[in-house]
């Protein structure tokens, strides 16, 4: 189904086509119609197939069906979004669609000053893309007003949830219309978007692309046993071997990032880092580059796994994996979008074994091993059984206290 069938207005659909979209993805499909048609749509899909448009369109098209009289500081449509990098790529793709539209598109958060973000605020708004937090913040001050929010997006919700913005997101939904029409985004569908769902969707439309929980079909899953004191190593002999290209490494804390970059540079391979210790501004640049292939490898921790939108990126690395099994799908989630072929490449430790099972459970499949000479890594059986008999207790003493036998 083309966007041409959908008989928009011929501005929005002149941006559409400026943005070179033709055929729609499945979730705009089953989404943009329903939504347009002013119905709340709970929507559970990967990243990577569309999801911004497949809101962003039908809003644009009913804002411009009932356009307002006059520049005002009350948006009419809010997107709340979990991240920083999200919420400006969001501004940018929709800005997009609305560049011949005489609707205006904002985005506020974190790393930006307040003031200078209230400056912007007061010249009017239409559409609104917000972090929770920033966005209380501009309430707390005045310079935003929500009493005239006609659609409410949550993109993400799954990751907002998760960072623990749920009393933020009420707070705010409760400043909005009681009269509105809301939409629920979510990668994964957990107990908690589930109750999320109930309570602020209405006779909504549910809508699944793909099987719950699960990555793109068009990603390739690859791990490498390694032990941990060695992935740095493997890691670049794996560089230097398949001469990789924009590869996107995602690490477990800003240490590892931070000693991953340090390696890479000293053996001469362009590299940067984005987490949550670096400056939004070194953060932002830092993603241009890769963007722009002025480098070649991306190390990043949870801040940079939801929402980036990097074309045509074939790699992604898991240095270490995810604490969480869900988090392996958002980290992967950037390759392997509209269609492609992407890698999921993880470097998996004796320690990480039992997260690796996990991630095979919530995929649904065992994914493929490949042992390098001198990366082997030792039988973890007699390592397993020796654990268990240390920590298994043999009798109480006379005291009552337990006696743990030693191997």
């Amino acid at each position: 189904m083309n966007f041409a069938s959908l008989d928009l207005a011929p501005d929005l659909q002149k941006g559409i086509d400026a943005c070179g979209y033709k055929k729609m993805t499945p979730v705009q499909e089953q989404a943009i119609i329903p939504a347009r048609q002013g119905k709340d749509i709970l929507a559970i899909a990967q990243t990577g197939t569309g999801k911004t448009a497949a809101f962003a369109i039908p809003i644009l098209q009913r804002m411009t069906d009932s356009a307002a009289d006059s520049v005002t500081t009350k948006p009419r449509a809010l997107i709340l979004t979990p991240t920083r990098e999200l919420a400006e790529q969001l501004a940018n793709t929709i800005g997009a669609y609305a560049q011949f539209l005489p609707i205006t598109v904002r985005a506020v958060f974190g790393g930006i000053k307040l003031s200078s973000e209230a400056t912007k605020l007061n010249t009017g708004v239409d559409v609104l893309i917000a972090t929770p937090g920033r966005l209380l913040e501009h309430i707390a001050e005045n310079n935003v007003t929500l009493s005239a929010v006609e659609y409410v997006v949550l993109d993400e919700s799954d990751r907002m949830l998760d960072m623990g913005f749920i009393s933020d997101v009420q707070a705010i939904m409760q400043r909005t219309r009681k009269k509105r029409q809301t939409a629920l985004f979510s990668a994964t569908l957990s107990a908690a978007v589930n109750e999320l769902s109930h309570k602020i969707l209405h006779n909504h439309v549910e809508i699944r692309t793909n099987k719950v929980n699960t990555a793109a079909d068009t990603v390739e899953h690859v791990v490498y046993p390694v032990e941990e004191r060695r992935k740095i190593d493997l890691f670049k002999d794996l560089l230097a071997e398949h001469d990789w290209y924009q590869v996107l490494v995602f690490t477990s804390t800003t240490h590892q990032a931070d000693k991953l970059q340090k390696a890479l540079r000293e053996a001469k391979v362009s590299c940067a880092v984005c987490h949550g210790d670096k400056r939004q501004n070194a953060r932002r640049r830092a993603l241009a580059d890769f963007r722009s292939a002025k480098i070649q490898v991306l190390i990043a921790t949870e801040v940079a796994a939801r929402g980036l939108d990097i074309p045509d990126l074939d790699f992604v690395v898991n240095y270490n994996l995810p604490y969480l099994a869900e988090d392996y799908v958002h980290r992967i989630g950037r390759t392997g979008r509209a269609g492609n072929k992407g890698y999921a490449i993880s470097l998996v430790s004796r320690e990480e074994e039992r997260s690796l099972e996990s991630i095979e459970r919530l995929i649904g499949g065992r994914i493929k091993r490949i042992v390098l000479d001198d990366f082997e890594v030792s039988d973890r059986d007699p390592l397993i059984a020796k654990v268990a008999k240390q920590k298994r207790p043999s009798r109480l003493n006379k005291a009552g206290s337990i006696t743990i036998k030693k191997s």
